[in-house]
């Protein structure tokens, strides 16, 4: 098997996820396309916590591209040192796999959080504030109860659809740098690339 084009395909898919994380979260700054919400603080905090920008963004592009490069067109690894690139390489990867996990991971309960707390909007007592937080996430299920808010306009349909974005995309990235950290291990012990022609074996 050749771990490192295993690699380069998660690297790959990683960067994919990656970038639609960071612009879920660049949405979740703009209700129904307006900025007036977020210059006036009228966004969830858990939004200025920069989950799916940081945590399944930016923290993922490191290891992602790390990922992409253990498979070179010579397949040696390392900058072409043959000897000492390849198993070294793989194993490296691993620790990068660690970093996509902790992002990946970050992602995920900010995203969870945000979703349980709910959205912050206008009620009808002309007051911004958490208007589900006391439901436990309760009203993800009863969406007759949406209505409640009244500015932004679909601000529920909005927070739930992105956070459930960054939620999903998250829980991916966590499994993806997860089976990385096997793939690494395996192919750090036992060889991990070969040459076009030739296959070896563990």
């Amino acid at each position: 098997m050749c771990y490192g084009k295993c690699a380069r395909c998660i690297g790959h898919s990683l960067v994919w996820l990656a970038i639609v994380c960071i612009v879920a979260n660049i949405l979740l700054y703009f209700p129904n396309g307006e900025t007036k919400y977020a210059s006036e603080d009228h966004l969830s905090h858990f939004v200025w916590f920069f989950s799916g920008i940081i945590g399944g963004g930016l923290l993922m592009l490191l290891p992602a591209f790390i990922f992409m490069g253990l498979e070179q067109d010579d397949c040696c690894g390392c900058g072409g040192h043959e000897n000492c690139g390849k198993r070294c390489a793989m194993i490296s990867s691993v620790l990068a796999a660690l970093i996509g996990i902790a992002g990946s991971g970050y992602c995920v309960i900010v995203a969870a959080l945000g979703l349980a707390e709910g959205p912050r909007c206008l009620d009808a007592s002309g007051q911004w504030n958490y208007t589900f937080a006391n439901t436990e996430g309760g009203y993800l299920l009863d969406s007759s109860t949406w209505s409640q808010c009244i500015e932004p306009k679909h601000a529920v349909e909005w927070n739930v659809s992105l956070f459930s974005i960054l939620l999903a995309l998250g829980g991916i990235e966590f499994i993806l740098c997860l089976f990385q950290i096997i793939n690494g291990v395996l192919g750090g012990i036992c060889g991990y690339c070969c040459s076009r022609q030739q296959q070896y074996d563990c």
